[in-house]
């Protein structure tokens, strides 16, 4: 099985391509003023240096989001568009989900920056299943109620101090070999849909925008 995932939802974007249980190559993508000029030259790229072809590509995957609204648009219009041309399943995966697979116990809460004073957060198990659902929301009103406390949190660096004394798990800016990850456990599980039904994920649609439409 192969994935070629990617992750266009900040200014630190990536690619990776995973083959058999393994990342191969991967590779980022940081571009501030955007990836729409150079995310399929990368991605050609990418395939020459592993020596394959873009029609041994399984599973085609995005981060999906939250993050910056044109750069979520333009990573799951490219892999929508790779999946259909080639009759290939497509997948878009959570920044949040992602960024948990980076965890180490059962019950991982995942933190992200939205800006103005919000996070963006959600609690998932080992398997990558929410099990207290994406919101955005202030760090503090979020952190009350988790029931019971986390004591594990993927998050960025900045964060640390505001967890007081609890496990910070540091998640990493590129987020393509987690998405890597998500999509093939979720190609195993045939959980992968029609690439058209692909959607973002703003977890609170006018809010995001609000805060990304500068990306």
């Amino acid at each position: 099985m192969i994935v070629l995932a990617l992750d266009t939802t900040s200014a630190a974007g990536s690619l990776a391509l995973r083959k058999d249980g393994a990342i191969i190559r991967k590779t980022a993508l940081c571009s501030p003023e955007g990836f729409a000029h150079l995310l399929f030259p990368a991605i050609g790229q990418i395939l020459a240096d592993s020596g394959m072809r873009l029609e041994e590509v399984d599973c085609f995957a995005a981060a999906s989001g939250p993050g910056a609204f044109t750069g979520i648009r333009i990573g799951l219009s490219a892999v929508k568009g790779l999946a259909e041309a080639l009759g290939k399943r497509a997948a878009g995966i959570s920044n949040l989900r992602a960024m948990a697979s980076y965890g180490k116990s059962a019950r991982r809460a995942v933190i992200a920056d939205a800006r103005r004073g919000e996070v963006f957060a959600a609690v998932y198990d080992a398997s990558g299943r929410a099990i207290a659902p994406e919101v955005v929301t202030k760090l503090s009103a979020w952190l009350e109620t988790l029931d019971p406390p986390a004591n594990e949190f993927i998050a960025p660096a900045s964060f640390r101090a505001l967890l007081g004394d609890a496990l910070v798990i540091e998640a990493p800016q590129n987020l393509a070999v987690a998405v890597a990850l998500c999509a093939e456990h979720d190609m195993q599980a045939g959980h992968l849909s029609d690439p058209a039904a692909l959607d973002a994920n703003y977890v609170r649609r006018s809010d995001a925008e609000l805060f990304w439409k500068d990306n």
